[in-house]
């Protein structure tokens, strides 16, 4: 019996959620993508019990948003078919379901924190096959299935904003990068770090949010970059995001609110400077 299963463990957040429940000692069963396909029902029921966990976050997902628009069928086999074959698997088994998801569920033109208990309204393909994912758990597990929200995450495994910073630092004079978008960088690790102790506190089914405090856009999370790299912050230079068209819409605000999280008395992540600060050696390392 395993205490932890996590699909979609190939990814940056499951790899690093694996990393750190090892470093504490926990039982994990680890699947990537190759080991389960959660669009597969039998697949995933045979998974559960074979390992009979406890606990199974799903942290695999159609990511690609721009694709989505195109393929939102098959973006939502994965997103929504998988999170539900997930979900009712938990359900004959009696195992609790964390489901990660994304600010892309609401439709980025607040002016305040989303809360958890707002209404969603996605206006892409991504968000719309992510909020069918989040219904199909809370349905089926209504008593046992959590929803974390996450947004603007970066880590040392895969491909994310920080990285790209990094790199084009060492490779051009300047940078263009957006400054009219408005959202929460958020470590891997600390999401890793909210989703266990979520499980274990006995904190309430529902929708949490796990993003890091404050705000800022990707121009000042890219100029945050450069000064921990000891680079000149002026090389990045401010854009609006007319210069960057994407099939997808980006969200102009994807500032979330974390008020669930005192029901579980469970500090939410602190301060976004701060977390990139603690991040950073393992992200240049």
């Amino acid at each position: 019996m395993s205490e932890w299963l996590v699909a979609g463990a190939g990814g940056m957040l499951g790899r690093d959620l694996v990393t750190v429940l090892r470093k504490r000692g926990a039982d994990v069963t680890s699947l990537a993508r190759g080991e389960l396909d959660v669009t597969d029902e039998a697949a995933v029921r045979g998974a559960l019990r074979r390992h009979r966990p406890a606990v199974v976050v799903n942290c695999a997902a159609w990511t690609a948003v721009d694709d989505a628009e195109a393929h939102e069928d098959d973006a939502l086999l994965v997103n929504g078919r998988g999170a539900e074959n997930i979900a009712a698997a938990c359900a004959a088994s009696g195992a609790v379901l964390v489901q990660v998801s994304t600010d892309y569920v609401f439709g980025g033109d607040g002016q305040r924190p989303y809360t958890e208990h707002d209404r969603p309204g996605p206006r892409t393909a991504y968000g719309r096959t992510k909020l069918a994912g989040e219904r199909a758990v809370l349905g089926l597990l209504p008593g046992t299935g959590h929803v974390v929200r996450t947004a603007w995450l970066y880590g040392a495994h895969g491909p994310n904003f920080v990285a790209a910073m990094i790199r084009l630092a060492s490779e051009r004079p300047t940078v263009d990068v957006v400054a009219d978008q408005c959202g929460q960088p958020t470590w891997t690790v600390d999401v890793a770090d909210r989703i266990i102790a979520l499980a274990g506190s006995g904190a309430g089914a529902g929708i949490y949010h796990a993003t890091s405090s404050g705000q800022t856009t990707w121009f000042g999370l890219a100029q945050e970059v450069f000064r921990l790299l000891g680079a000149d912050p002026a090389r990045v230079r401010p854009t609006t995001s007319g210069a960057y068209p994407r099939p997808a819409p980006r969200p102009a605000y994807s500032v979330l609110g974390h008020d669930r999280w005192a029901s579980g008395a469970i500090k939410p992540i602190g301060d976004w400077r701060a977390a990139l600060k603690r991040a950073f050696p393992e992200l240049i390392g």
